[in-house]
């Protein structure tokens, strides 16, 4: 016997309806977010299993993968199918024209699609608390880089607008010397009074090299003539970006700490070695890169099913006699970004890898998506060498390339 629960999550509550294998309708609840909620759901579960409980298999499907709600679904032995929202949104509106909406409906829904379509739906990997954990602080440091990134584009806004000179005196405005010097000095007129010695003291904390050089370039450009702002307009300015720079260096502080804990949580994974033996990743990146993929070892039967999961492989839109091969554009954010930041960085680390990115390059192919074909390419490498436990080797990774290039 098989019972389809379609959960329609939300943050304090989740919407559920129990379907048999005909689409009958056999239960649906509103039920509370925690553990009270969670011993509703096993109640209806054991009521309608009766003395079968045993025999029964329970298939969830909810529009999520993590949680405790989700972890607990998996610890009670059920089947948890995750389902993307746009699979979910296109399966409604099969199921009626009209564009009503309702939670209920959506637990339906969702219900229904289990029942009627479990075999295309990926469950949620058993992954391992150690990854679980690398993905926590992984993600967390990857969210703060981002956000270190915006507020110097805000702060390098704000600079253009009333303070240009100091984009030409300072090239990296999240710099810990930068923060330092135009927090000091956030107008132009008392940029214009740094002395030589205040501006090297600054340099010689960063531990700068060449300071007497790089002090006179600053204070030149910092006195250099700019247009600016009234005086009044200039001190809001300033006001703003003090406040800009305070957020940055917290940021970059809190960066460099969790920098810490990455290495230190992928240090610790069996896979670790693995991982950095590739070309282009390091303990960061490879950190990003398991958090993303995981560590269950039967989340991907195939090399192209760890491809199509990261969003490298492309996809085929054929009709009639037109057939294209387009980039796929639904994708994983971080692992995509992580798996070209590891491509781009092996181009200088792998022979193999350089080879086959000029011989994209000169069958017209563009940087960018060259630089896809080569993580495309990495990744069968990987999963290849994760599957049988061996480190990275240059030339068994490319000689099937070379040996194509030869003939």
């Amino acid at each position: 016997m098989r019972l389809f629960v379609g959960d329609d999550w939300a943050e304090d509550h989740h919407d559920v309806e129990v379907m048999d294998g005909s689409g009958r309708r056999l239960a649906k609840a509103r039920l509370p977010e925690g553990v009270t909620g969670m011993g509703r759901l096993h109640a209806i579960v054991g009521e309608l299993a009766g003395e079968d409980a045993d025999e029964v298999e329970v298939l969830v499907g909810i529009e999520t993968d993590r949680g405790p709600w989700v972890a607990a679904l998996v610890a009670a032995g059920y089947t948890v199918l995750a389902v993307n929202p746009l699979q979910a949104a296109r399966f409604r509106d099969r199921l009626g024209v009209s564009g009503a909406k309702s939670d209920s409906g959506d637990a339906h829904v969702l219900a229904d699609m289990v029942r009627t379509h479990s075999h295309e739906l990926r469950p949620v990997a058993g992954d391992s608390a150690e990854v679980e954990a690398i993905k926590v602080v992984a993600r967390t440091h990857k969210t703060l880089i981002w956000e270190r990134t915006r507020h110097t584009q805000r702060l390098r806004h704000a600079l253009r607008d009333y303070f240009p000179a100091a984009l030409a005196a300072f090239d990296d405005l999240d710099a810990a010397d930068t923060l330092e010097l135009l927090a000091k000095a956030p107008t132009p007129a008392q940029a214009a009074r740094l002395t030589l010695a205040q501006i090297s003291a600054v340099l010689k904390r960063a531990r700068r090299r060449n300071v007497a050089e790089k002090a006179t370039a600053i204070q030149a450009a910092l006195r250099a003539e700019h247009l600016g702002q009234p005086e009044v307009v200039a001190a809001a300015y300033a006001a703003s970006i003090q406040a800009l720079i305070a957020v940055l260096t917290t940021l970059n502080t809190q960066v460099k700490t969790l920098q810490g804990q990455v290495e230190a949580h992928f240090g610790q994974h069996p896979d670790a070695e693995i991982i950095t033996s590739q070309p282009g990743l390091g303990p960061v990146l490879g950190a990003r890169v398991l958090a993303e993929f995981g560590d269950d070892p039967t989340r991907y039967a195939t090399a192209k099913a760890r491809k199509n999961y990261a969003g490298t492989s492309p996809i085929t839109r054929a009709s009639g006699k037109k057939k294209v091969a387009l980039a796929r554009f639904v994708h994983n954010d971080r692992l995509i970004d992580a798996l070209t930041t590891q491509a781009f960085n092996a181009l200088l680390r792998s022979p193999g890898a350089r080879a086959y990115y000029d011989r994209q390059k000169a069958r017209g192919t563009g940087h960018n998506a060259a630089l896809r074909q080569l993580a495309n390419r990495l990744v069968g490498i990987l999963h290849g060498c994760l599957k049988t436990g061996t480190l990275y080797d240059e030339t068994t990774a490319w000689s099937h390339h070379i040996n194509s290039a030869a003939a």
